[in-house]
């Protein structure tokens, strides 16, 4: 069994794609009540463009902190973080927020759809902050919701949709920029099984249809089959790493 896994890591190093994400002896700590909580320690990854990456674990094992320093979200104590070849772990806050509306897109475990908003106009109001040209916001809204499923009740308030409507609302906000990665921070967790079964496999259906880059947070072990690379996380170190063949 060991054999075949590392056999499987081998394949994937000598893949000649260049990864779009790396990171480099990634180190986070918090400061609390006089304590140096060390939440990451020495975490090296990378991520493959146009594949779903998994980082697996347990609550407090710092798979949100992983996805949150990846994102731009925060900064990390110590190492560093490369986009597509480029260090963004130094940027400045401002060149981060820049990055982010541009290239990278964010689904969280609370939906946060705008309640007053049809599906909709939510998808329309994330392209106006993205800057997205304002010609093109109605097709590409339009567009958005019909790849995740919903041509037919994107005139909907939130109130009138499924938790799991409401979650493809969401993933066609964060997908109709054209991001080139999406960060998905426990995406499936207020769903039951087959609702987050189906989440995941619109994932893959994205990855295909718009070439985008998925790396997604969970703790559900019946995620793992679906995903194209597993990272493995306790107590801020990555244990594990499976690719799938």
């Amino acid at each position: 069994m060991i054999e075949q896994k590392e056999l499987m890591i081998n394949q994937n190093k000598m893949d000649s794609t260049p990864s779009i994400i790396t990171t480099a002896d990634l180190c986070k700590d918090f400061h609390t009540g006089g304590e140096v909580i060390h939440a990451l320690k020495n975490v090296n990854i990378e991520i493959k463009p146009g594949k779903l990456t998994v980082l697996r674990g347990r609550s407090g094992s710092g798979k949100t902190t992983l996805i949150n320093l990846l994102g731009g979200l925060d900064v990390p104590t110590k190492g560093k973080i490369y986009f597509k070849g480029k260090e963004i772990s130094g940027m400045s806050n401002s060149r981060r927020e820049r990055l982010r509306r541009k290239s990278f897109g964010f689904i969280f475990q609370s939906v946060a759809i705008i309640s007053v908003m049809s599906a909709y106009e939510n998808v329309e109001f994330g392209l106006r902050i993205a800057g997205f040209d304002p010609k093109l916001r109605k097709k590409r809204a339009e567009e958005s919701l019909a790849l995740v499923g919903l041509a037919k009740r994107m005139h909907h308030r939130a109130h009138e949709l499924s938790g799991g409507e409401q979650q493809r609302v969401a993933i066609a906000r964060a997908i109709a920029h054209r991001p080139e990665v999406i960060f998905a921070d426990e995406p499936t967790a207020e769903l039951d099984t087959h609702m987050g079964l189906q989440v995941v496999k619109l994932f893959k259906t994205l990855i295909e249809k718009e070439g985008i880059t998925i790396v997604m947070t969970t703790h559900d072990p019946s995620m793992m089959e679906v995903a194209d690379c597993v990272y493995t996380l306790e107590d801020g170190e990555v244990v594990d790493e499976q690719w799938a063949e």
